[in-house]
């Protein structure tokens, strides 16, 4: 029990290192008056992967990175991460099988996909709340407000921020595909687990 919490602490503190030093050397692409760094939410995925306590971690540490590195919009966009974390990872826990098709990983993973596309959704809705707040309190640069609400906060914001979350799962989730025979990845773990179970039953 000591030595899976001292594995999750040290997981946890390598993945918030991640996520503050990915926005820093990963190339952005910008859409003015947004950009999208590629990656930026990889190690928040990857803790899913963990579970609901090594999320909630990582995007606490990367909130607290970010507010006192960044503007306090990036730090609440950070911090908005917690509610698609926790609701990621917990159905993960309840449903590992997500991970594999027919026993195996691959990119090619209907429901993973499916999976995917709720969590970015969840993801560029709180978002979009979070700088429709600072829209609305007018602290946001000029830019913004001479492209309009509707281009700046829901297209860009919100659409592109659902790509943007589905292009970095599906990062995360080809390195925890590459990584998980090595490194016991937990919900590969009973994904794995309950495959060989059902075959058993279905002998």
């Amino acid at each position: 029990m000591k030595n899976s919490s001292v594995r999750n602490l040290t997981i946890s503190a390598l993945l918030i290192g991640l996520g503050i030093l990915i926005p820093m050397v990963m190339p952005k692409i910008v859409i003015g008056p947004a950009s999208f760094t590629l990656a930026s939410h990889v190690p928040v995925f990857i803790a899913m992967f963990f579970s609901p306590l090594v999320a909630i971690a990582v995007v606490l540490g990367t909130t607290f990175g970010f507010f006192i590195s960044t503007t306090p919009i990036i730090a609440l966009r950070a911090f908005s991460h917690l509610i698609f974390a926790v609701i990621g990872a917990k159905y993960l826990q309840k449903h590992p099988e997500l991970v594999l098709k027919n026993g195996k990983f691959t990119l090619a993973n209907g429901r993973f996909q499916i999976f995917n596309l709720i969590i970015g959704i969840i993801h560029a809705v709180a978002e979009m709340l979070v700088v429709s707040a600072f829209y609305f309190m007018g602290n946001m640069p000029d830019t913004f407000y001479s492209q309009g609400y509707l281009y700046t906060v829901f297209i860009l914001m919100g659409i592109g921020g659902l790509v943007h979350s589905l292009v970095d799962f599906n990062i995360a989730y080809f390195v925890a595909g590459a990584l998980y025979k090595q490194f016991n990845l937990p919900i590969f773990e009973k994904a794995v687990k309950q495959e060989k179970e059902l075959s058993k039953v279905t002998a």
